[in-house]
């Protein structure tokens, strides 16, 4: 798959594939990976950035892209993310656990995951989830030997500073493969 046009701000983490293309589904997986957690409050998406990166500053941690969201189950209207998360750039940086100087954030290790991807373009809100899961959607229902096994998630590679009709997104949803139909 190719690349897409994108302004990169960030380093991957250790091991992370290349962002899929725009408008196309693709079958990704991700190795196993540590991240920085926040839930969403009434405040909403800057607090959670603000909470992260104060989290990634006190801490000595480099910003890595992208930046993960997770949304509501399939079948709900997703209207904005119900958490963030900064991703190190190794699994092995800091521990998992509770943040001490803010336990609102939790650090956390993610088990390797496989996932259906399209690349978006967009501001980082539900318009544009919307639109990348009317794409997943589709190829899901084409797909038969794949289920959706939780929900979806938006990874964010730009910054507030990138014009919104630059920024470059990729919705997606986890995996699980289907066993084959018994004859």
């Amino acid at each position: 798959t190719e690349t897409p046009m994108m302004i990169s701000e960030a380093k991957l983490p250790e091991g992370f594939p290349p962002p899929g293309p725009v408008g196309m589904a693709i079958v990704k997986t991700y190795p196993a990976h540590r991240l920085a957690r926040t839930t969403a409050a009434r405040d909403g998406d800057d607090q959670m950035f603000m909470k992260l990166f104060r989290h990634i500053d006190r801490n000595d941690i480099a910003m890595t892209a992208p930046v993960t969201m997770a949304w509501s189950e399939p079948g709900a209207t997703p209207e904005r993310a119900e958490s963030m998360a900064f991703l190190y750039a190794r699994p092995n940086i800091g521990a998992a656990g509770a943040d001490p100087a803010d336990p609102g954030v939790v650090v956390e290790d993610v088990p390797e995951i496989t996932v259906v991807s399209v690349g978006v373009r967009g501001t980082y809100g539900a318009v544009t989830v919307r639109k990348g899961m009317a794409t997943l959607e589709a190829w899901l229902a084409s797909h038969p030997e794949w289920s959706a096994a939780g929900p979806p998630r938006m990874l964010a590679y730009n910054s507030p500073f990138v014009p919104w009709f630059l920024k470059f997104a990729e919705v997606q949803v986890p995996l699980t493969r289907r066993p084959p139909a018994s004859e």
